[in-house]
């Protein structure tokens, strides 16, 4: 997203990240994806088929105790399961959550999601999508985010995160699910397993965090690059790009791989998404912004294709 396209635009903002103490800060360097066949770029992606990761059956979905300190709260396999989606994209909507990950029960969805904010683990917000249509966006408390990482459900150098960012950035994080769950489809149909899921404020805290380091003299471009080389990034035009969301997979011979996606918006300024086609990110749009981005990269006569979400 054009919120913040390079990493050295990096805000501090109210998403704080949970992890364990012990876990790794930086992405381990993985190969980028070669493996995983693009959609056609006239072809919107299909994110109605249910549903990625199965849930217990409600009936059999018994509540069992998890602890914050010394207090128990008593919480379903399927409520923890949301928690921990919705604090890995830091928002989801409620349509996405329920035709995706429900397998369309928004009726179950709606029944975890009270119990969850019964208890203070997730709050919710209303935003205008546009003149005619309102959406309905979820997001972990703080305490959401310690339960959920408290669980020992979520991997150590998974990040969790809580609470809303700006309208219009919350917005777009929550379209990254939906492109997310297209993605797992196809990397599971090639037969890898997504392990982790790093969204571009990790990155741009890893690499901010390697160039503090560097005293003024040492900040020349072939240590920038040798810097954006080390988490798998290129330096372009004396810029590091950064994804919107990264997903690390091992692919089906077990190789640790990643794939670098960008959703790109109407608002996108034309030189920021030559950049990101630069980069060799995978490029996508909403159906009504792809055409329009489609002709920026045209003009400007980049290889680069734009896919509709």
């Amino acid at each position: 997203m054009s919120r913040d396209a390079f990493f050295d635009d990096l805000r501090s903002g109210p998403h704080e990240e949970y992890r364990s103490s012990n876990a790794r800060t930086n992405s381990r360097p993985t190969e980028p994806s070669r493996d995983i066949e693009e959609p056609k770029a006239d072809r919107q992606i299909d994110t109605a088929r249910p549903q990625i990761t199965q849930r217990r059956p409600e009936a059999l979905d018994t509540p069992r105790a998890h602890y914050l300190g010394d207090r128990a709260c008593l919480l379903r396999e399927s409520e923890l399961q949301t928690l921990i989606e919705v604090g890995t994209f830091r928002a989801v909507a409620a349509i996405d959550l329920a035709s995706i990950s429900y397998g369309g029960d928004t009726r179950r969805m709606e029944r975890d999601i009270r119990r969850l904010k019964e208890q203070s683990f997730v709050s919710e917000k209303v935003l205008r999508a546009d003149r005619n249509h309102v959406i309905r966006l979820f997001a972990l408390t703080k305490k959401g985010a310690r339960l959920a990482r408290s669980s020992g459900a979520v991997p150590e150098d998974q990040v969790i995160y809580h609470g809303f960012v700006k309208p219009r950035e919350a917005k777009h994080d929550a379209d990254l699910y939906r492109l997310y769950q297209a993605q797992v489809e196809r990397i599971q149909a090639a037969g890898g397993r997504v392990v982790r899921v790093i969204l571009d404020y990790e990155l741009k805290c890893n690499l901010n965090r390697e160039l503090a380091s560097l005293a003024p003299e040492e900040q020349s471009e072939e240590v920038r690059e040798r810097i954006a080389e080390r988490h798998g990034l290129s330096l372009v035009n004396g810029k590091i790009p950064v994804p919107d969301i990264r997903l690390e997979y091992d692919s089906a011979e077990m190789e640790r791989k990643h794939l670098d996606l960008e959703l790109a918006t109407r608002n996108y300024r034309s030189r920021a998404l030559v950049e990101k086609a630069k980069a060799g990110f995978s490029l996508y749009a909403l159906r009504e912004d792809a055409s329009r981005l489609r002709r920026i990269l045209d003009e400007r006569e980049i290889t680069g294709e734009i896919f509709s979400l």
